[in-house]
């Protein structure tokens, strides 16, 4: 029997490219995202090529009633989701002081609150089963302080504790916890956030999203902890243990300057 991811995000980047690995090894879909015209060029496509079935949802995950949403939607229509990839999520670069409260009050919203509850609804759910496998999409940027992109930083720092603590709480229910830690990736994040004004972006390889949606899928399939895309980008998290706070803040703030 086919089983069923339910990817939110899913319209463009690591999203996308994740919808179409699922497809591609026969697994049914619920796409979530604001973009309802692409999310049906995508239904379109994958039902064609794949012989899946691909439901879409189309809302605003900002909304502080999206996931439960969602969720009542996904049980209304009698869905069982075996796969939960929460992937959406935004940034912005720039002083913390200079941003517009709005940006971070939908930040926080998005990237933290639903990604909770999400994950919240459906254990509750799987709770019994002894099944289930969530993937939750933080960064690199989970492992240090980011001046210029301060509150990012810290909700993709929220994403990673909060996804290791739960796969540890998890493991008698059976239901694996998966965090995927990508660096600079070739997506419209850069240019939506406004990271590509950042030295990080212009000196470093900037990662292809399928390859770093195919390392998160593996390792989800794998029931992996924490995954990390990159060598460089394995060997930062390692070496900053050995700095004091302040350096590694520093150091940091070196990179995100222009």
């Amino acid at each position: 029997m086919s089983k069923t991811a339910l990817i939110t995000g899913a319209s463009k980047g690591i999203g996308k490219e994740l919808a179409f690995l699922f497809a591609e090894n026969g697994h049914n879909l619920v796409l979530v995202s604001r973009s309802g015209e692409t999310l049906k060029e995508i239904k379109l496509e994958l039902e064609e090529t794949c012989s899946v079935v691909v439901n879409i949802l189309v809302t605003d995950l900002c909304d502080s009633a999206a996931a439960e949403a969602v969720f009542d939607e996904v049980k209304a229509k009698k869905i069982d989701v075996d796969y939960l990839v929460n992937n959406a999520g935004f940034g912005d670069y720039g002083t913390f002081v200079d941003a517009d409260w709005i940006c971070y009050d939908r930040m926080i919203a998005l990237n933290i609150n639903v990604l909770t509850h999400m994950t919240h609804l459906f254990v509750k759910d799987w709770r019994g089963r002894k099944a289930g496998k969530i993937l939750n999409v933080s960064s690199t940027a989970a492992f240090q302080p980011g001046p210029m992109m301060a509150v990012y930083f810290a909700t993709k720092s929220f994403v990673l504790h909060l996804s290791e603590a739960l796969g540890e709480e998890l493991k008698k229910e059976h239901i694996t916890v998966t965090t995927l830690c990508p660096g600079p990736t070739k997506t419209h994040f850069g240019e939506v956030s406004k990271m590509d004004a950042s030295q990080l972006v212009k000196n470093v390889p900037i990662a292809d999203a399928k390859e770093v949606a195919a390392l998160g899928y593996r390792a989800m399939m794998k029931g992996k902890a924490t995954v990390i895309h990159g060598g460089m980008n394995k060997l930062a998290p390692f070496a900053i243990r050995f700095l004091p706070r302040k350096w590694v803040t520093f150091l940091a703030a070196k990179i995100m300057q222009q």
